[in-house]
C-alpha cells in the first residue's frame, strides 16, 4: 500500500537553506513545490529526497540516515538517497529525488534527478535493463530459462517484483493456493480487521500490475508435487509447469485445534478470506473467545474490541508474549487489553467446544458462538519434504537461501538459514523479513551469490500501542529495561550468552532503527 504525500512544511528547498544547517546524518524537513522533502548529508554529500515513506506514509524526516540510505522509523523500509529507489522492504515504491547543489553557502534544489528512481524501484517493464549497481553481482551465464515462485505471500510477491527490477526478461510464474493475489498480510489482523483500513489498501499490487510485468499469476491453486530431477511442478488443477529455477515461499499455516466434536466453527486468521470471515461474524456477534495469547491472537482481540465485541482470551501462559518480549512488556500489553475491556483466562486451556461456547480444563464454561484461535503456525514444508529437500523444522537453506536441490531456493516462513551473527540455523516468521528474503533470493536465482544477513524486524500494534522489535533472541538469558513501558517510552534489550541479540522499543522509533543498524554490524 502506498501512502499519500505529506503536506508541505518547512523551508522551500528550491529557494535554498544555509548549507551549514544541513548536518551529516540529520534529515531537515522542508518541501519542493508541493511535495514534502528532506535535505541531508551522507558521507559529506548533499541529498534531497521525498519525506514520505511509500509504505503507510511514515515520516522519513524522523528516520535514520545510514550507509547512503534513509530508513523509515515506522517499519524500517530504506531508500537510496542518490536515486530515491527503495532498497529494502516493506516499501515497494520509490520516493521522489532531486538534484541539490551548494551555492554561495546555500544548499539549493535545482530540479528532479535524471535517474528514474521510480522505474528502478517500482519496476517498469519486463524489458527494462538490469540496474547498473547490481550487474556486477549477477552471473549472466547462470540466468535461468524460466522462473516459478510457489507462494503468494510476502517473500513470493517481492521476489517476483525484484526479478523484473533486476532486468530478468524470461517467463515468470507465481502460483498461490490463496484465492487472492499477494496482500498486505499484517493489515489483516490490525487496521483492516478493526475496520479502519480501506479494502483497496490490501492488495500489494493492482490487478493490472501482473500482466503489465508479463508475470503469470495463478491463484486458488495448490502445487501437488515437485520433481527436482525433471524440474517440473504438478498443480492441483492438472497442469504441469517446467522451471529453470524455483523459489519455494509456501509460508506457514495456523495450528488447528481438536476441540472434540469437530463441528464447532473455529476461525483462524491467515489470509484475506479469513479476515473477511471474522469481520462478517463480528458484525452480529456480541461476544467472542480468542484462544491463544500470540501476537496474532492479541491483535485480533484488539480489532474485535474496536468493533464492539466482548472478548475473552484463553491461554496457558501466565503472561501474554512473555516468552518473546519478557514479563514487563507482557504485563503492559495485558494491562492495556484489560483497560479496553478484554478478559483474560490465563493458565487455562480449552478442553472442548460446542455451539454453546467453550469448556476449559478447569471445568468452567464460557458462553459464546464466536471462537477465534491464534495458537501459532507451522511452516508448510510438505511439498519440499516430499520432493526430498533437506528439512530441519523448516526447509534448510544455505547463506544464499539455496536448498539442498540445485536451482531451488526457499524464503519466508519456511526457510531455516544460518544466522550471519551466530552461525546457528534459525527460522523466523516475520513479514518484513520474508520480504527481504524474497528480494535476496530473487537476485540469487539470477546468479548474484548474495548472502542473506538482514536483521529480523517486526512490529505489533495493540490499540494505540506499537512495539518495534529488531533482532532475534530465541531464549534470552538477560533482559534489561530502560525507561517506562507503561508511559510508552522504553527500550528493552535482550541478551544471549552476553551478546546483545535483540532490542524492542515503545515510543523510541529512531532508537530502534539505530539498534537495527548496530546489530547489522555486529
Amino acid at each position: 500500500m502506498s501512502g499519500e504525500q505529506s503536506a508541505p512544511t518547512g523551508p522551500d528547498f528550491e529557494q535554498g537553506v544555509l548549507a551549514s544547517e544541513v548536518l551529516e546524518g540529520k534529515p531537515l524537513l522542508g518541501h519542493v513545490q508541493d511535495q514534502a522533502a528532506i535535505l541531508t548529508r551522507s558521507g559529506g554529500k548533499l541529498y534531497a529526497v521525498g519525506a514520505t515513506c511509500t509504505h503507510y506514509s511514515g515520516p522519513l524526516a524522523e528516520g535514520l540516515v545510514v550507509d547512503g540510505t534513509i530508513r523509515c522509523p515506522w517499519h524500517h523500509a530504506a531508500f537510496d538517497l542518490a536515486t530515491g529507489a527503495c532498497t529494502r522492504p516493506p516499501a515497494l515504491g520509490a520516493i521522489p529525488c532531486w538534484n541539490v547543489e551548494e551555492r554561495d553557502g546555500r544548499a539549493v534544489v535545482t530540479g528532479p534527478r535524471s535517474t528514474d528512481a521510480a522505474a528502478a524501484s517500482s519496476v517498469n517493464t519486463a524489458a527494462s535493463p538490469a540496474r547498473p549497481e547490481r550487474a556486477a553481482t549477477t552471473n549472466t551465464a547462470r540466468v535461468p530459462s524460466s522462473i516459478v515462485v510457489v507462494g503468494g505471500g510476502a517473500a513470493g510477491a517481492v521476489a517476483v517484483a525484484t526479478l523484473r527490477e533486476e532486468g530478468y526478461v524470461g517467463p515468470v510464474t507465481l502460483v498461490s493456493a490463496e484465492k487472492s493475489g499477494p496482500v498486505d498480510r499484517p493489515n489483516l489482523s490490525k487496521d483492516y480487521l478493526a475496520g479502519t483500513a480501506q479494502e483497496e489498501w490490501i492488495p500489494l499490487r493492482p490487478d493490472t500490475w501482473w500482466s503489465e510485468q508479463n508475470v503469470t499469476l495463478i491463484t486458488d491453486c495448490a502445487v501437488k508435487s515437485l520433481n527436482t530431477a525433471t524440474r517440473t511442478l504438478s498443480l492441483a488443477d492438472g497442469r504441469t509447469l517446467e522451471y529453470g529455477a524455483l523459489l519455494l515461499a509456501t509460508g506457514a499455516e495456523p495450528v488447528r485445534l481438536d476441540l472434540g466434536d469437530g463441528k464447532t466453527p473455529v476461525h483462524y486468521l491467515r489470509d484475506w478470506a479469513d479476515s473477511r470471515a471474522i469481520i462478517d461474524r463480528a458484525a452480529t456477534a456480541k461476544s467472542a473467545v480468542v484462544i491463544g495469547a500470540s501476537f496474532i491472537a492479541l491483535e485480533v482481540a484488539a480489532s474485535l474490541r474496536a468493533r464492539g465485541v466482548e472478548v475473552t482470551i484463553v491461554a496457558p501462559e501466565s503472561q501474554p508474549l512473555a516468552r518473546v518480549l519478557g514479563d514487563e512488556l507482557g504485563a503492559v500489553v495485558r494491562e492495556l487489553h484489560e483497560s479496553k475491556g478484554v478478559t483474560f483466562r490465563l493458565g487455562r486451556t480449552v478442553r472442548s467446544a460446542d455451539d454453546t461456547g467453550v469448556t476449559l480444563d478447569d471445568g468452567s464454561h464460557i458462553a459464546t458462538a464466536f471462537i477465534v484461535a491464534g495458537v501459532g503456525v507451522r511452516p508448510r514444508v510438505a511439498l519440499a519434504e516430499a520432493a526430498g529437500l533437506a528439512i530441519d523444522r523448516g526447509v534448510r537453506v544455505n547463506e544464499f537461501l539455496e536448498t539442498s536441490a540445485p536451482g531451488v531456493y526457499a524464503a519466508g516462513d519456511i526457510a531455516r538459514w544460518p544466522d550471519a551473527r551466530t552461525g546457528k540455523p534459525i527460522r523466523v516468521e516475520h513479514w518484513v523479513l520474508a520480504e527481504r528474503q524474497g528480494r535476496v533470493a530473487a537476485r540469487n536465482l539470477l546468479g548474484a551469490k548474495e548472502r542473506f544477513d538482514a536483521v529480523p524486524f517486526f512490529w505489533s500494534a495493540h490499540y494505540d500501542l506499537v512495539i518495534n522489535y529488531s533482532g532475534y533472541a530465541e531464549k534470552p538469558d538477560r533482559i534489561e529495561v530502560d525507561g517506562d513501558a507503561r508511559a510508552r517510552d522504553c527500550t528493552v534489550r535482550y541478551f544471549e550468552g552476553g551478546r546483545l541479540a535483540a532490542v524492542a522499543t515503545i515510543g523510541r522509533d529512531l532508537e530502534n532503527l539505530a539498534a537495527e543498524a548496530a546489530l547489522e554490524r555486529a
